[in-house]
């Protein structure tokens, strides 16, 4: 290992030269108290930035062991460390100005929610911090003394004031990761006592903007449970807390136009995560394994078994084993379900918006004109009990205008300007007066164990052909096909994507056999994660900073609408 001094020496003599004579800097640098890794170095000022670390001993950063020995508790220091790093960079540096990303420099910056990432590692043994540093130049000359001024001016400041437990604010650190205990507790607490999400009193639901999921702070009306949904919590830490839990089943949010309806599901959309302190939602929890099913004309389906939905197509296309390049409507809304039930969801978020009206129901007018063996479609209300009462799976659903659904549902909340009211007693009464069939709908012949194995041909014969990138939140480019996750909602951070594209990079060289189905590939995923953590599955050796793990559901829900997807 070299010294620091070393490293300046080799900055001083390459000032000035070729861009390329970064290279020389490539290794490890005792800093003393730390060591300063510089694990990939760019090739031109235009390029990616180059990757760091900075790993120090526990012996100096002196994190008491009782902070991380959980995962939750973990996951919570390392998000708490990452915005400090990121905060502080803002504090002590001052860009130097350049060509290209000179002088960029930065770490992974969490949004509002608390997501396990590669940015900070913390164990008993050692601390690491994962950045990137745009090595600084004028044209493609050399700026040295500029690249001096950021790893031996700045960075050791950023360090000094980040990962050294005597240096931080240790009750902010500690009260968020006690957060993360009260969290996890209650997540727990409500599996055990039936519930399928808690919303709690005081909960901020509004956001700031279209473009900003920060809380909404001047008019947000405060969360407050109706009293016949009200329960009580005593968390480990804040105590008791009292709010809205909606039990399993089927629920209906109800309430006209623009008064939160969409607001209130978006926030147990985003209830599978936990919050940071002051969002507003942190004490907004959901079932983990919910999914926010919609419609999604358009999108790749391959071999998905969605006869329980739909039946006898004109085109005598089967439905037991459907594809198509281009789903429409109502057959993207049934292949969400059929691939959500397929990797274990027993919660179904949906919003009438954004279904498929002719999936989603079927008024008496039209049955009368339409004969029913013309129509191939078995609707979701003639579905949503037996999903529910034959498999286990729930439902929260935003209903507007499909007054129908409440002979079906178990609770109806209804929102009057942002205020829920428990009206699931008038909602029966009104159901009464029409004679909708309520009747539980079966499908004996319905296979709901899928066998879909996941082909190794989906991928190039060789795979050092494979090109994966990212372009945003919503966007994978493997070589030149583009995997579009613009509907997944519940897909909320950049890096998540940065994942989910390393992944498909793992998978095909690492686990497709032609053996496996879909789902057990995605579950081994999580279980190497779970083994040996998010850097096992990148190929770059420098341990890059910028995945974050994305649930499961995501993950399946990119392999599905991969368009080069073969299955057997």
């Amino acid at each position: 290992m070299k010294t620091q001094k070393e490293l300046q020496f080799i900055l001083n003599q390459i000032d000035g030269k070729g861009y390329k004579a970064y290279k020389d800097i490539k290794g490890q640098y005792n800093f003393g108290d730390y060591i300063l890794s510089i694990d990939s170095v760019q090739g031109d000022p235009f390029a990616s930035p180059s990757k760091a670390r900075i790993i120090i001993s526990q012996d100096i950063a002196k994190f008491p062991v009782n902070l991380y020995n959980e995962k939750h508790k973990n996951i919570a220091v390392c998000d708490f460390l990452t915005r400090l790093f990121a905060k502080n960079i803002n504090k002590y540096y001052n860009k130097v100005n350049g060509s290209g990303k000179s002088g960029l420099l930065t770490i992974d910056m969490p949004g509002q929610e608390i997501l396990e990432r590669t940015s900070i590692i913390i164990d008993n043994n050692k601390l690491e911090a994962r950045f990137e540093v745009g090595l600084p130049a004028i044209g493609r000359k050399i700026l040295g003394k500029s690249a001096i001024t950021i790893f031996f001016n700045a960075l050791p400041k950023i360090v000094k004031n980040t990962l050294y437990f005597e240096n931080i604010d240790k009750s902010k650190l500690i009260n968020q990761v006690e957060l993360a205990v009260d969290q996890h507790y209650l997540r727990n607490e409500l599996k055990k006592k039936g519930y399928i999400a808690f919303i709690a009193n005081g909960s901020i639901l509004p956001r700031e903007s279209g473009i900003s999921d920060k809380p909404l702070q001047n008019g947000a009306i405060p969360f407050k449970s109706p009293k016949s949904l009200e329960v009580e919590f005593n968390l480990p830490h804040k105590g008791p807390i009292k709010g809205m839990a909606i039990p399993e089943g089927i629920a209906l949010i109800v309430g006209g136009g623009y008064h939160g309806k969409s607001t209130l599901l978006k926030a147990l959309e985003r209830g599978v995560y936990n919050h940071i302190s002051g969002d507003g939602r942190e004490y907004i929890i959901t079932r983990e394994n919910a999914v926010k099913i919609r419609a999604e004309d358009g999108r790749k389906v391959e071999k998905v078994n969605i006869s329980l939905f739909i039946n006898n197509l004109p085109n005598g296309k089967n439905t037991e084993k459907f594809s198509t390049e281009n789903a429409s409507g109502s057959t993207s809304q049934a292949a969400n379900i059929m691939e959500s039930i397929e990797i274990g969801t027993d919660l179904f978020l949906i919003d009438e918006d954004t279904c498929a009206t002719n999936f989603m129901i079927r008024d008496e007018k039209m049955q009368k004109l339409v004969a029913k063996e013309k129509e191939p479609i078995t609707p979701f209300i003639d579905r949503v009990r037996f999903l529910y009462e034959k498999l286990g799976i729930s439902t929260i659903m935003v209903a507007g205008s499909f007054g129908d659904f409440f002979a079906v549902a178990d609770n109806v909340i209804m929102m009057d300007e942002y205020i829920p009211y428990d009206v699931t007693n008038k909602a029966k009464e009104i159901s009464k007066e029409y004679k909708k069939d309520t009747t539980l709908k079966s499908n004996d012949k319905f296979d709901y164990q899928s066998k879909r194995i996941f082909l190794r041909l989906s991928f190039p014969k060789n795979n050092k052909d494979i090109k994966i990138k990212t372009k945003g939140l919503y966007s994978i480019l493997y070589n030149k096909t583009l995997i579009d996750l613009k509907y997944l909602e519940q897909l909320v951070d950049k890096s998540q994507t940065n994942c989910i594209a390393v992944i498909f990079e793992y998978i095909a060289k690492n686990i497709v056999n032609d053996n496996m189905t879909i789902s057990e590939i995605v579950n081994k995923i999580y279980e190497i994660i779970s083994k040996k953590g998010l850097e096992e599955l990148s190929s770059f050796s420098g341990h890059p900073g910028n995945l974050a793990l994305p649930r499961k559901y995501e993950i399946i829900a990119a392999l599905n609408r991969f368009r080069h997807l073969k299955i057997k």
